[in-house]
């Protein structure tokens, strides 16, 4: 029995067919063996394409959007409840050999480039995974406290504490097994809605992209959640923080709404060192 939005083993055949079709189109007649490596952890996402044409010589092309796109189709579909999904796949097409399909679960990928620690993070949220589940290496990568006492099987969120000292605020509190967002807090009154959106808004951004996030609740509406981060020195939180509240009346993470509330919401000064310690535990240190 799978779960909504879960792909069954025969769906996973179709999806790693047409993985395989689309690569043959772009390789030269004759092609000896095809190759995809993939990596994936939150929003993260590398993808390599190897093709071996008929004089032997082995060549790296640009992945296809489609081809991204399917793979990563592959990967949410895999998901399993409690026990997260494959962050690093090798699809192999071979003449002669046939097709070879690995999936590594519980390995870390071999990064071209190491992930942000957010982005451990976010696997955790979008792919919840019960303790006993949670590989040593991710829980580091995600700024957990390591495990001394054995795990209950409860799905795991990652903490709020940065490694550097600011607390950083989750989106939601989880997901359900259909993928959708969980959310357990005590709703705003309108009065108090508006001065913690203008709290919110209010705080320096800190990193920004020019690209937007598609919406948790709401899917099908164009993407439109702000991908950036904003600090006030204690704490730093996504733009799709204020957008939830704003949109959806999610109330922010109670750590973060029980710290503005203490400060009657006013937001204080925000100097050069604070965005420099926030920028630094966004994205691991790396400038």
């Amino acid at each position: 029995m799978t779960t909504p939005g879960q792909l069954t083993p025969e769906q996973q055949q179709q999806i790693v067919a047409q993985i395989g079709n689309g690569l043959a189109s772009m390789a030269t007649p004759g092609w000896r063996r095809l190759r995809t490596e993939y990596r994936a952890v939150g929003r993260h996402l590398e993808t390599d394409v190897l093709i071996t044409g008929p004089d032997g010589v082995t060549r790296s092309v640009a992945p296809p959007p489609e081809l991204v796109q399917l793979l990563g189709t592959l990967r949410a579909g895999m998901y399993q409840p409690g026990q997260g999904t494959w962050l690093g796949a090798s699809l192999t097409f071979d003449t002669v050999q046939g097709t070879s399909v690995e999936f590594a679960v519980e390995q870390e990928p071999s990064w071209r480039r190491t992930p942000p620690p957010i982005g451990f993070q976010d696997e955790l949220r979008f792919f919840p995974r019960a303790e006993q589940n949670i590989p040593p290496w991710l829980r580091q990568r995600a700024g957990m406290e390591p495990t001394t006492q054995p795990a209950e099987p409860l799905v795991a969120t990652p903490p709020a504490e940065a490694p550097e000292g600011l607390r950083s605020a989750r989106v939601y509190d989880g997901l359900d097994e259909s993928g959708r967002p969980v959310v357990n807090r005590e709703a705003l009154s309108p009065a108090e809605r508006d001065r913690v959106l203008a709290y919110l808004d209010g705080a320096p951004v800190v990193l920004a992209s020019r690209t937007y996030d598609a919406d948790a609740f709401a899917p099908d509406r164009e993407p439109s959640v702000p991908l950036n981060f904003r600090t006030d020195g204690r704490w730093y939180w996504p733009g799709a923080v204020a957008y939830y509240l704003r949109e959806h009346d999610v109330a922010p993470d109670p750590g973060l709404l029980t710290h503005i509330r203490a400060l009657a919401f006013t937001l204080p000064e925000v100097g050069e060192p604070e965005r420099e310690l926030a920028v630094a535990a966004i994205t691991g240190g790396q400038r």
